[in-house]
């Protein structure tokens, strides 16, 4: 297991394609993320849009991927993050769990 991210936080346009999905449908992607977290894509991606609460889902979306992955940093780390960054938060989240390798973009392209 990693003890650091494999991806920069703001390495956001590495993944030029993950970056404009999560640019106009941060929804879709924060429901992806959960999803390799073994959270519910719908449930996640609809209370993002919800004011303080998508905050929360992020920082637990983010707390849950660096504990499967073994990524260490502390929870101010990781609130702060959410706060300041968010958009950036979620497409590094994406690109370190994969969700734009193959699984994402034939969802995109089947729509």
């Amino acid at each position: 297991m990693n003890s650091e991210w494999s991806h920069g936080l703001f390495g956001c346009f590495d993944n030029l394609g993950l970056c404009i999905v999560t640019y106009f449908a941060p929804c879709y992607t924060a429901g992806k993320v959960a999803e390799t977290i073994d959270k519910n894509c719908l449930l996640w991606g609809i209370l993002l849009v919800v004011p303080i609460v998508g905050l929360v889902t992020l920082y637990l979306s983010r707390k849950g991927i660096r504990e499967k992955q073994g990524i260490e940093a502390s929870a101010l780390n990781d609130f702060c993050t959410v706060c300041w960054c968010g958009c950036c938060a979620l497409i590094q989240e994406g690109r370190e769990m994969g969700i734009m390798d193959g699984g994402m973009a034939q969802d995109i392209d089947r729509e």
